[in-house]
């Protein structure tokens, strides 16, 4: 069963991976279409979430993948908001939100790595 996991960890954050670095590449495998526009940050967050997931899942602790997810998701944003391609009316109050909840969690993890 821990085998099974593990290789489903590797395989989503392998994905996350491909999906952060050539949005449309994987768009055109999977989908048959490359992605354009507004689906690359779109996909480039699912990426991320992927990765995120495949940390969660790797033996250790879920908050690790939370943390992971919320900093790279603040950090993402934050380049999308300052790049200024996109800018939606919630796009900086969901920068603050992802590093405020990215601080959070790192609390979590850090107290919990000092406690094992």
């Amino acid at each position: 069963m821990k085998k099974v996991l593990v290789f489903a960890a590797i395989a989503e954050a392998v994905t996350g991976l491909a999906l952060l670095a050539v949005p449309s590449v994987v768009g055109q495998v999977l989908l048959g279409q490359p992605l354009a526009g507004i689906a690359i940050p779109v996909a480039r967050v699912a990426g991320i979430a992927l990765i995120a997931l495949g940390i969660s899942c790797w033996p250790g602790t879920p908050a690790t993948g939370m943390f992971a997810y919320s900093a790279a998701v603040t950090l993402y944003l934050g380049y999308i908001a300052l790049v200024g391609e996109f800018a939606g009316v919630l796009l900086w109050p969901a920068v603050g939100l992802h590093a405020f909840l990215s601080s959070l969690l790192c609390r979590i993890v850090v107290t919990r790595s000092g406690n094992s």
